[in-house]
């Protein structure tokens, strides 16, 4: 879903406040809390945790703040012991499809900051399975073309076992199976281009087109939501027009 990506690379270019650069990094620290939990403190052998790390460069948290996490979670009973992961699901204006994807020490706390949202963004909280089915997990790639020929990008990811690619102006998407991502991000790189996310996302099935007004009520609405502390990520199948991302960008 390009969509997602445009969004992401919006809210990077606005730039965010020390404030939210902080919330930020808390929840990069509670990904990092979870990692160590599942595979141990070493990113060579827990692909989770060196996904974690290429989140963190990714969003500029300094190394030493990744490393104090890493120890921290390493330690007896560790910062990521009480988190639990959890995901919710919910329809946003237009009948938008959204999945949430949490880390916290308290369900019901984060339930119901979600349906709070949910409430004030014209949408409402699903039944477990009634949105998850529409989405699948993929490895995700995004590379900024630069001055390069998307098509021998294209090349390039689809030669190292990637599924699918979809050129945008100015980088392309790169879809992978789970256990490919890593290996085609790093072709990618190896081949000298400009790798700027890699992660495990949930991509739509298919996709839905809304109107302008619908569409950026949906994104206002997955905007609330991420900015909770105990979401992770929000996804949605909503196929976001290049029209609306500049509308959310300049604040519209």
């Amino acid at each position: 879903m390009s969509g997602h990506s445009k969004w992401s690379k919006i809210k990077r270019s606005k730039g965010v406040a020390d404030a939210k650069k902080g919330q930020m990094f808390t929840k990069l620290g509670r990904e990092i809390a979870v990692a160590v939990r599942e595979g141990g403190p070493d990113p060579e052998s827990n692909f989770r945790l060196r996904l974690a790390i290429q989140k963190c460069r990714e969003n500029n948290m300094p190394m030493d703040n990744v490393n104090s996490a890493i120890k921290r979670a390493s330690g007896a009973g560790g910062s990521g012991a009480a988190l639990i992961e959890t995901t919710f699901e919910g329809y946003g204006p237009g009948g938008a499809a959204i999945l949430i994807q949490a880390l916290t020490d308290n369900r019901n706390r984060t339930l119901q900051e979600i349906r709070n949202a949910f409430s004030r963004g014209g949408g409402s909280l699903a039944e477990a399975g009634s949105v998850a089915w529409l989405f699948e997990s993929k490895g995700t790639i995004t590379v900024d073309t630069g001055s390069a020929n998307p098509e021998d990008v294209a090349l390039v990811a689809i030669d190292a076992g990637a599924e699918d690619v979809s050129i945008e102006n100015g980088y392309i998407e790169v879809y992978t199976a789970p256990n490919k991502l890593e290996a085609v991000r790093r072709a990618l790189e190896q081949a000298k281009y400009s790798v700027s996310s890699a992660e495990i996302s949930m991509i739509p099935k298919t996709t839905l087109q809304l109107g302008e007004e619908e569409a950026l009520k949906a994104l206002r609405l997955m905007d609330r939501i991420e900015e909770l502390d105990d979401v992770q990520r929000v996804f949605s199948n909503v196929d976001f027009s290049d029209a609306v991302m500049e509308k959310l960008r300049a604040g519209a």
